[in-house]
């Protein structure tokens, strides 16, 4: 009888745990969040791509991007947008672009607490987007 209970639980386990480790480092959808609207806050003021961002609706866009960072930190949100690539279809944008784009990200994870090690790990799972939205050299 043990035997059987033991064997009937381990069944109705999940498959796999999801691990939310990098969503808790963030704080959560709240410190997620936090940085999203820091982030978007700073990208219409920063001199090399500022440009890009006046006039954007800055609350949409952290919002989107507080749903797909959640996703991608193993939080319980499900990132409902465009993928990348649709998204910056035709945007013409640049490495350099990009790169400073990753450095406003940095500005705003640093400013809002963010652990440098939650932070890297943020950015390696963003890293391969890079292709989905640079189409120019």
């Amino acid at each position: 009888m043990r035997r059987l209970l033991l064997i009937l639980s381990l069944i109705s386990l999940p498959a796999w745990a999801q691990d939310d480790s990098l969503y808790r480092a963030w704080g959560g959808k709240a410190g997620i969040q936090a940085v999203m609207v820091d982030f978007a806050a700073r990208l219409p003021q920063d001199a090399r791509i500022g440009r890009r961002f006046q006039g954007l609706n800055a609350e949409h866009l952290a919002n989107q991007l507080t749903e797909q960072l959640c996703e991608l930190a193993g939080g319980p949100c499900q990132y409902q947008g465009p993928d990348m690539r649709a998204a910056h279809q035709g945007m013409e944008i640049s490495k350099p672009e990009f790169n400073a784009l990753v450095e406003v990200l940095q500005q705003a994870m640093a400013a809002r607490g963010i652990p440098f090690a939650a932070q890297n790990r943020m950015l390696a799972k963003l890293a391969p987007m890079h292709r989905d939205i640079i189409d120019v050299p």
